[in-house]
């Protein structure tokens, strides 16, 4: 940040579900990436060069009616040692010190529209300061803080491990128990389960368990439609592990059996997906993933006759789109759509050791008697997913110097071979 300047992150705050039932809480990643802090209504403050303490936490006081209803608080007394930090003060203060800790600040580091509340605290703090050392320049913290988050440290790469490590075991369990006459919810009972019983408070996200030609809508949440003899059903669910998520797809058949038009259209959403794989290494771009599993994916629709003429045709003609529909990867971290540019300068920005990325090729035909394809394709959605770092190490390997690999594939213990996802499912 540079001396001179001031930053602004705000926790997350508590919501409601319905009157006095609150969601649970999840902290800010931001605020949890340069905390750690667990609790709601606090804020803050980064002042590079301050005399009285760099960084300063506003954070709730302790109160004994309160902790009797959530718990204990850290409250400000406590919350300086223990977080690190040079100072705490309570959260009603804020309005009054605030103007005083931006004076003279020529830059304020803050983001704009995502605390609305806060937004309102700190332009009412600069107006105060006109004539008396206002800022003079507001900028995106995210220019700063998400590319830093972007490259995960060390314990970062341990904590997302140990998130696919949990998936993992959902994903296993769901295919162990996987039957027909369950219904979706049932199947994703068995995930959450797993993630709990593991140690993680709740999904990443709503888990996507999909039969039939749901699998078709690619956000499909409802999860309630019986799982049908002959069909395939796609689990898209990760867990969210001290605020690092996992984000894993797999897709197999209800009965633990793959037909063989099955097979010939999960062979290609495979051969892509390893494809995207083999090019997600160190200095490749963003997009050669996406480029290798889509050259894989027109190609094998080819093959099969869906498609007609020749692979540089169908691409340049865009035909393999309407059963492609979305990009094979994304930024995973805090966040499942994690943070980051995808460009730089207009350019796809190359990969770099500590970047995590998923890679997803999926193939979809919905159930539409108005579509040119025909069964056995339509009503088939496949999707296969993993996470992978990039110029990842473990922590063995760092402290003996090894070299780093080109990539790291986190979720490489759900099986997505089809005599293996058989074979479990026998077992």
């Amino acid at each position: 940040m540079g001396p001179g300047t001031v930053a602004i992150i705000p926790s997350a705050n508590l919501t409601y579900r319905s009157r006095d039932v609150e969601h649970r809480f999840r902290q800010d990643s931001d605020f949890h990436y340069l905390t750690g802090f667990e609790e709601p209504g606090c804020v803050l403050v980064l002042a590079p060069g301050r005399q009285a303490g760099e960084s300063v936490l506003f954070c709730q006081e302790r109160d004994e009616k309160a902790e009797r209803y959530r718990g204990e608080q850290l409250g400000p007394e406590r919350a300086a040692q223990m977080l690190g930090l040079d100072e705490a003060r309570p959260s009603g203060e804020l309005a009054e010190a605030l103007p005083a800790l931006l004076a003279g600040a020529l830059r304020v580091h803050v983001e704009f529209g995502a605390h609305p509340a806060m937004d309102e605290r700190l332009l009412k703090s600069v107006a105060a300061l006109k004539g008396r050392g206002a800022p003079q320049e507001f900028v995106a913290l995210s220019r700063l803080l998400h590319e830093q988050r972007l490259v995960k440290s060390p314990l970062e790469r341990r904590l997302m491990a140990q998130a696919a490590d949990i998936t993992t075991a959902g994903h296993l369990r769901a295919m162990r128990q996987c039957a027909p006459g369950m219904t979706e919810a049932a199947l994703e009972a068995e995930l959450v389960h797993e993630f709990m019983r593991h140690g993680a408070p709740a999904p990443a996200y709503p888990p996507i368990v999909a039969g039939g030609a749901n699998a078709c809508v690619l956000h499909y949440t409802k999860n309630d439609a019986p799982l049908r003899d002959g069909d395939l059903v796609l689990i898209d669910a990760g867990c969210e592990h001290q605020c690092y998520a996992a984000d894993v797809t797999r897709t197999f058949p209800v009965n633990g059996r793959f037909t063989p038009p099955q097979r010939d259209l999960y062979e290609v959403v495979l051969t892509a997906q390893r494809a995207a794989l083999d090019a997600a290494r160190p200095n490749a771009s963003f997009d050669a993933p996406h480029q290798a599993a889509t050259r894989a994916l027109a190609q094998g629709l080819i093959d099969l006759g869906i498609l007609a003429g020749d692979i540089d045709q169908v691409l340049e003609e865009q035909a393999h789109e309407p059963f492609t529909i979305h990009r094979t990867s994304h930024w995973l971290g805090m966040d499942v759509h994690d943070v980051g540019d995808y460009q730089v300068n207009g350019d796809w920005r190359p990969l770099k050791p500590g970047m995590a990325l998923t890679i997803e090729p999926g193939l979809y035909f919905p159930d539409d008697p108005a579509s040119e394809v025909q069964p056995p394709w339509r009503g088939m959605g496949i999707r296969i997913e993993d996470d992978v770092l990039i110029g990842a190490v473990n922590a063995a390997d760092e402290q003996e110097g090894h070299t780093a690999k080109d990539q790291q594939v986190l979720s490489a213990a759900v099986p997505k071979a089809i005599d293996d996802i058989e074979a479990l499912m026998r077992g």
